[in-house]
């Protein structure tokens, strides 16, 4: 129990923690992108800025003169382009260049993909994106507009900055989440030692007061039994009395009895368990509470397959059955049907105890395993119980590697189906 708590508390802890560190992730990302892409951009308007200065107006026609150098310019990965009012390419120089055409509305250009330069000297760029900038060129006699020259730049040093960045931030994210997991697996361990030192106070308290009341409600209930033996000597009020002292005793020894055998309960299987078929356990419980069931008047079916064989005690898995049975016949009223059938599913055995009880409410569903939990509507006619006897057919099941689940519709019935591991026969 403690180890399922504290494995809960160490994933909520991971899952916050990584949940953090990828929204600070992402925020130094989006930072960093945008101061990396306006740098880049600031860059190429600086250079067509420069290109657009070289640039000259004459007897209407755009003449240019650049002092940039090919080679400077194709070891950044850049190109320039010069175009007139109407958009028509008049010049360009360097192997980077961007296909798409020319928008003077827009600034900013992205080339997204597979782009290719001409053939020949230029070299293809496959794959690599390429950003422009659009850069006015205005003469300096009349400042008129009379074209344009636009900058473009592979980002191909761009996206592997930002990939390395990526690697960086995902490589660091694990490695604080695997130091974190390390130091939460101590922290845990260190919160839940005191609280499992508490119960285990509290379970061998129970356990031992479980214990020692054995004693004492044996002595009543003999002495509360003894009169009854005798009639004639005593009234009815005072039969009636002792009657119920009897009764109640019965109660709190069904109680004690449950209480010890929860509070010693390992869940650490018993290296001396036997082999068993679990078929024979179910066909004597049957022969034992058929009686019963027929004087309630309910039908009690069963359907029993072969080869239901396992490893576990025979003593609590006869206790478990028995207080899935006795369950169904209590709340189950006259007229109605109990069936218990089996099934063998792989390496699982099946065993369904189905009645057509009162049924549980959908609400009440998660509760039905509690220990000392009664639902009132469901179980308000039978007040005999302690309340503990799912709980100790759960940890029976769990005992022996299994689990118990239920279905129930109210005022239906309910299906309490155990799964337990099988062996060869």
């Amino acid at each position: 129990m403690f180890q399922k708590i504290r494995y809960q508390l160490l994933f909520s802890y991971l899952v916050v923690f990584a949940s953090l560190l990828g929204i600070f992730a992402i925020a130094v990302r989006v930072v960093f992108t945008r101061s990396l892409t306006q740098q880049t951009t600031d860059r190429l308007i600086a250079i067509g800025q420069g290109a657009s200065a070289n640039a000259e107006f004459e007897a209407n026609r755009l003449t240019i003169e650049s002092d940039f150098r090919p080679q400077n310019l194709i070891a950044a990965h850049q190109a320039l382009q010069w175009f007139d009012t109407q958009g028509h390419l008049i010049a360009q120089q360097g192997q980077t260049v961007l296909t798409l055409p020319l928008l003077p509305s827009k600034m900013v250009q992205i080339q997204g993909g597979k782009s290719s330069a001409p053939e020949g000297s230029l070299r293809h760029v496959d794959k690599v994106r390429i950003q422009g900038v659009t850069v006015p060129i205005i003469a300096s006699d009349n400042n008129h507009l009379v074209g344009y020259v636009r900058v473009s730049q592979s980002l191909e040093e761009f996206d592997e900055t930002l990939q390395k960045l990526d690697w960086g931030l995902g490589g660091g994210i694990i490695m604080t989440l695997v130091l974190s997991g390390i130091g939460g697996i101590l922290l845990t361990h260190q919160a839940m030692q005191p609280i499992e030192e508490s119960f285990q106070r509290l379970k061998q308290f129970t356990a031992d007061a479980s214990h020692e009341l054995r004693s004492p409600l044996m002595a009543i209930k003999i002495n509360a039994e003894l009169p009854l033996e005798y009639p004639d000597e005593i009234g009815p009020k005072d039969a009636e009395k002792f009657q119920a002292i009897a009764s109640a005793t019965n109660q709190m020894t069904h109680l004690t009895e449950d209480l010890l055998f929860l509070a010693r309960t390992d869940k650490v299987p018993n290296q001396n368990w036997d082999t068993l078929n679990l078929k024979s356990i179910l066909e004597n419980l049957i022969v034992l509470y058929k009686p019963q069931a027929e004087v309630k008047q309910i039908n009690l079916i069963f359907q029993l397959t072969g080869n239901l064989y396992l490893t576990g005690d025979s003593v609590q898995l006869t206790r478990l059955f028995t207080n899935l049975i006795e369950n169904a016949l209590y709340y189950t009223p006259s007229g109605g049907v109990v069936e218990i059938k089996t099934s063998r599913v792989g390496s699982q055995i099946y065993v369904n105890v189905q009645d057509t009880g009162v049924g549980i409410a959908p609400e009440h569903i998660d509760k039905v395993f509690d220990r000392f939990w009664r639902a009132d509507q469901s179980r308000s006619y039978w007040k005999s119980g302690s309340g503990l006897g799912l709980a100790i057919a759960q940890v029976i099941a769990q005992n022996h590697g299994g689990l118990i689940s239920v279905t129930s519709q109210l005022k239906a019935g309910s299906c309490f189906t155990v799964r337990l591991p099988s062996i060869s026969s």
